[in-house]
């Protein structure tokens, strides 16, 4: 087994799973920032 590949494959992973906590966070605060101005 080719040790670059294995680090490039793992460098592709954690890009992919930071754009997914990003993702996440930026939903979550669009959803609190809606959540605030139609307050009930």
């Amino acid at each position: 087994m080719d040790m670059a590949t294995v680090l490039t494959a793992l460098e592709i992973m954690w890009k992919g799973m930071l754009g997914i906590f990003v993702t996440i966070l930026i939903i979550m605060i669009c959803v609190f920032i809606m959540s605030k101005i139609g307050g009930k």
